[in-house]
Order: C-alpha cells, then sequence, then structure tokens
C-alpha cells in the first residue's frame, strides 16, 4: 500500500482567544503524521494569543509549526502565503473550529476518491449549505462533535456529492488545483470574503469538481477569528463575485430548493437516534 500522501492543515488565528483553546486542543488529539499543521498569527492584538500558540507549536515541532506575523495582511493575503510555503495539499481551517476524531483521514479518503476533486467541504454545525441538522441555518455548537462525526460514518459509505461552493471554515484544497488555476485572488477579495466562493467557481470552470466530504464533521462557531476584523458576507466583495458569475446565486439557489443533501442529513439523524450518547 503506498503511503498517504500528508495534508498540510494551515490554521490562520486573529484574536479570538475565547475559542482559540478548543480548537487548538482538538488539533491536538486529530493531526498525526504524516498529516502536520501550520498556526499563522495574523499580529493578533490580544496579547495572550501569541504566547498561547508560541507554547503549542513547541510542543510537538514535528507535528505544528507557527509562523507569527508582525504586520496584519487580512485573511486572504495570509492564507496565500501559507499554501505558499507547502507542497502540499492543504486543509484551510478557521480557527473557531473544533475538528473531530478521524476528519483528516476522511478528507483524505475524499481526495484519493477522485483526482478531479478540487476542494471538499465537511458537514458542520454552522457551514451554510454544509450545515446539519437544519439546512443552510446556524445551527448550536453540539455538546459532543465527535458523536456526530461517527454518526457521519455510520450513515453509509459517502457519496461526496457535488457542491456549487465550498464553505471556508474548513476546507481541503488539492495542490494541483492550486497549480493550475492559481491561489484565492487578493487583488479583488481584499481582506476577505468570497474568495473561496471564487476558487471554487474557477476550479469547476477548468473541469474541477467542489464536493461535499459526507463521512466528516467538523464544529464551527462562526465569525470569531478574522470576524473580529468587520469582515462579513454582502457588500463590495458579494458584488465582485456576481459581476464575474453572473449564475452564482441562482446555481446556490437551484441547490438550495433541490437540497440534494437530505437523505444523507436524515441517515446521520436516524444513526444519532440510535446511538445511546446521542447529543
Amino acid at each position: 500500500m503506498s503511503p498517504v500522501a500528508p495534508l498540510r492543515v494551515i490554521v490562520p488565528v486573529h484574536d479570538g482567544w475565547d475559542v482559540l483553546q478548543a480548537c487548538l486542543a482538538s488539533l491536538w488529539r486529530t493531526v498525526q503524521p504524516p498529516h502536520r499543521a501550520e498556526l499563522v498569527d495574523d499580529a493578533s492584538k490580544d496579547p495572550r494569543v501569541r504566547p498561547l500558540l508560541v507554547e503549542f507549536a513547541a510542543r510537538d515541532p514535528a507535528r505544528f509549526a507557527l509562523h507569527a506575523q508582525d504586520r496584519n495582511l487580512g485573511f486572504v493575503a495570509t492564507v496565500n502565503a501559507a499554501m505558499a510555503r507547502t507542497r502540499d495539499d492543504v486543509v484551510l481551517l478557521n480557527s473557531d473550529t473544533v475538528v473531530t476524531d478521524g476528519w483528516l483521514e476522511r478528507l483524505a479518503a475524499c481526495r484519493a476518491s477522485d483526482p478531479r476533486i478540487a476542494t471538499a467541504t465537511p458537514f458542520s454545525n454552522n457551514a451554510e449549505i454544509c450545515a446539519f441538522p437544519d439546512f443552510c441555518a446556524p445551527n448550536p455548537m453540539p455538546d459532543d462533535p465527535d458523536a456526530i462525526a461517527r454518526a457521519c460514518r455510520e450513515a453509509g459509505p459517502p457519496e461526496y456529492p457535488e457542491l456549487p461552493t465550498g464553505v471556508g471554515f474548513c476546507l481541503y484544497i488539492r495542490r494541483a488545483a492550486l497549480d493550475a488555476i492559481g491561489d484565492f485572488d487578493a487583488a479583488t477579495f481584499d481582506r476577505g470574503y468570497g474568495e473561496e466562493n471564487d476558487f471554487c467557481r474557477r476550479a469547476a470552470g477548468h473541469g474541477w469538481r467542489n464536493v461535499l466530504c459526507d463521512d466528516a464533521y467538523v464544529a464551527h462557531v462562526g465569525n470569531i477569528s478574522f470576524g473580529a476584523l468587520g469582515l462579513g458576507p454582502g457588500g463590495g466583495n458579494a458584488a465582485r463575485l456576481s459581476a464575474r458569475y453572473p449564475d452564482y446565486n441562482r446555481r446556490v439557489a437551484d441547490f438550495i430548493a433541490a437540497d440534494p443533501l437530505r437523505a444523507r442529513r436524515e441517515a446521520i439523524l436516524a444513526r444519532l437516534a440510535r446511538r445511546p450518547d446521542s447529543p
């Protein structure tokens, strides 16, 4: 059996002290060789953040690295620089997430299923079109994310259904796709919002696939870390995205209306209902 190609998990950080510790604890449990994580401090203003990241990365340099930026670059430039520091496939992970047992292995299996997969997004409580259990709704943080992750795995073989776009809270990106179409468009999307949607539509235009990794789950608080900079939906970036892809809103609306993920969500809920540890 050939060795598993490593994934580089990139975690951009800007403040968010209250949720960062839970994210780091979950990474400590779940990131194992050959995979590795790089924490990128984008000049956090909270004086507690940098020492926490330094101490965490120093505990196991074989698994974790820290890149500290003395000047705030914003999300898009920070991510592009981090992706340029590795030749591995990458997983972009928000620092207000809690990852679960087997999440990286599930993403790696998704990657291996089809060489034309450019991006993969797991289920989450707070992930727009990838949200569970309520579709397109900010579900609350679960008490036991690992129980939901187990139910995702037990709900049947993954199908990796097509998505109109990946969702940036936790986004696998294939290195070959980055090499083929370039990284995030910092010139257009500046400090953040819409850059991953643009990347996914560019990828689709070049024959790549954007899929749901429907046997993986990552919990997500939402709008904590880089959200503190006032970044969010709407405004100029949304208009730029629509201008570049006039059919983008229709594609997403059609996906929401069809709700092709309903059967999988129901299967996961059924597995949870049968578990004594159901959250």
